[in-house]
């Protein structure tokens, strides 16, 4: 049988989110694999890796909420917003700590933030990062990104560790470069670590390296079921003729059933053997009802 299921994945430096799954790929024996959120190849930490049908979940995930373990440093402004990139600015004037921590937890809330050239955004079908390393650079829209935590400490040498809670779709980097330009020093990211996205933490994930010494057996049976992408929607268990027609690929009423959800309300939906597909609620004619949007098991 397929694995079916979540595996997390702790990433090394120096390889890619999509080397990563191929790996994994490779040792799980299927092709149907993804994840939840890419990291550069220089970060590290956690990668939530979708294998079999739950690779099909991908689309449907919400942006989670993340939390990053990240070294700031002050005084140095690249063309990547990172310590690999192209110096544009260097400059030996850096504020104190006190100014320096105070100007970070001003980025805390709701800030507009224009996404780095360097990433896997497209535009027009490419991405961003091929355009920037053929030296062309694009304007890019800002949007709204939302900084639940972020808490700063010296390490000296203008180095800072940063530990920052954030909406999904936050760039670290460009975080590090607009602290650095709010104090006027510059500033970019030295290093990044991924330590939550969504419900998971790194601390539950295995080593990648560690992935090749398992057994196929021992790696399918770190697989986390794909219900648990969803935890934060609420239940819905049908039964008999309901639950017939909801896998024919009809709508259930909610009337009939005696539910009540807002319209565009996601639900995990049950059977007797548990969780079988995301549901949403949708306007009718008749009146509000469910359907699946996607089946994860017949």
């Amino acid at each position: 049988m397929e694995p079916d299921g979540i595996l997390l994945i702790d990433k090394p430096q120096g390889i890619t989110s999509h080397d990563a799954v191929f790996r994994l790929r490779r040792l799980l024996r299927t092709k149907k694999t993804g994840h939840t959120g890419t990291l550069d190849p220089d970060a590290t930490g956690l990668l939530v890796v979708l294998a079999g049908r739950a690779a099909k979940a991908a689309e449907y995930i919400t942006a989670n909420d993340k939390t990053y373990e990240a070294t700031l440093k002050l005084g140095l402004a690249t063309d990547t917003q990172d310590i690999t990139g192209t110096m544009i600015s260097r400059s030996d004037d850096l504020p104190e700590p006190e100014e320096v921590i105070v100007a970070a937890k001003s980025f805390t809330g709701v800030y507009s933030q224009i996404p780095p050239m360097y990433s896997a955004l497209k535009r027009d079908g490419r991405k961003l990062v091929d355009l920037a390393r053929r030296g062309i650079e694009i304007e890019r829209e800002a949007r709204e990104v939302n900084i639940s935590e972020l808490d700063a400490a010296p390490l000296g040498d203008g180095l800072y560790s940063l530990k920052v809670s954030c909406s999904g779709g936050t760039y670290i980097r460009t975080l590090c470069d607009d602290i650095g330009k709010k104090l006027g020093c510059g500033g970019c990211m030295a290093s990044l670590r991924r330590l939550r996205s969504g419900g998971y933490d790194v601390k539950d994930a295995i080593p990648l390296k560690d992935c090749e010494s398992l057994s196929y057996e021992q790696l399918c049976g770190r697989l986390i079921p794909t219900e648990t992408l969803f935890a934060d929607l609420p239940v819905l268990t049908l039964g008999g003729f309901f639950l017939k027609l909801c896998k024919s690929g009809c709508e259930i009423y909610e009337k009939k059933i005696g539910v009540s959800y807002a319209p565009g309300t996601r639900l995990r939906l049950y059977d007797e053997d548990g969780f079988f597909a995301l549901g949403e609620v949708r306007e009718y004619e008749e009146g509000a009802a469910v359907k699946s949007i996607k089946v994860f098991r017949l």
